[in-house]
């Protein structure tokens, strides 16, 4: 057993929706989250700025004595995974686009699977790569949707909001058209808006949610490798970000549905 906490880290809040499944699934496995809101987005940046800033990330979360890191992120997943793990050789480190596959391969039944994501995570080519090495004759249709983060920040997230309706509409309707039976929410903003989806999608279409799957697969390999919190434990939740603390509490509160203003902590990141 180990009680140390989990590091779960996002560019921004998005990973929250992945903290928010482990505080709900596994109330007594304690998390330190951090959000990189100086820097956010990360969509739009090249693969070596990323990795560069992730490896960051993973360096302050390692300084609060975490027994594992989740990358929270499906854009630091696909572009910068492999170099977190080999920067953190001694700590399990679980991403989202392996656990969302598997879980998108299982549930699909025609073997044509939609992926909505940022600009990065497509152009990372990894969920396609991912699928057909689970599903050889799988035919993936990825789309990147850079206006939907945003309108989640500013909590357009509910069925009937014209701004938030008119933008899914946009991204899903080429995968309507493809005819899939399965949507993998590609970024962990986007479980916040799995009504909106699921609505547009209509109901023979299963929605994978990137950031709840993640926290199986963190829970699964701590699982295999003897790293649980004793059943008992008294779970801790620490939150920090490394810019504007005020707004990170507030969008915090809409992903977690919990009130979390004073309990976050602003950090330097470049420090790191």
């Amino acid at each position: 057993m180990d009680n140390r906490p989990i590091g779960v880290f996002d560019s921004g809040v998005g990973g929250l929706t992945a903290a928010r499944a482990l505080l709900r699934d596994y109330p007594n496995e304690s998390i330190v989250y951090f959000g990189d809101t100086a820097r956010v987005p990360y969509g739009n940046r090249t693969k070596e700025d990323i990795t560069n800033l992730s490896l960051q990330d993973g360096r302050f979360l390692r300084t609060k004595g975490v027994k594992a890191l989740l990358i929270a992120c499906n854009t630091i997943t696909c572009n910068a995974g492999e170099e977190l793990a080999a920067d953190n050789p001694d700590i399990p480190v679980v991403g989202t686009v392996d656990a969302a596959a598997a879980a998108a391969a299982a549930l699909t039944k025609t073997g044509r699977i939609g992926v909505i994501a940022t600009q990065a995570t497509v152009r990372s080519g990894a969920y396609e790569t991912a699928l057909k090495a689970l599903l050889p004759g799988a035919q993936v249709f990825s789309q990147g949707c850079p206006k939907l983060v945003p309108l989640i920040e500013s909590n357009h997230i509910l069925p009937g909001d014209a701004l938030i309706e008119e933008a899914a509409a946009e991204y899903l309707a080429p995968l309507k058209a493809q005819g899939v039976d399965v949507v993998i929410l590609g970024c962990t903003h986007y479980p916040l808006i799995a009504q909106v989806v699921s609505n547009y999608m209509g109901q023979d279409v299963a929605l994978v949610d990137s950031g709840a799957e993640s926290a199986k697969a963190i829970i699964k390999t701590l699982t295999e490798t003897g790293g649980l919190a004793d059943q008992d434990a008294a779970a801790q939740v620490d939150y920090y970000c490394s810019a504007r603390l005020q707004d990170f509490e507030t969008i915090a509160q809409v992903f977690l549905n919990k009130d979390i203003h004073g309990s976050a902590t602003e950090i330097n990141i470049e420090e790191f």
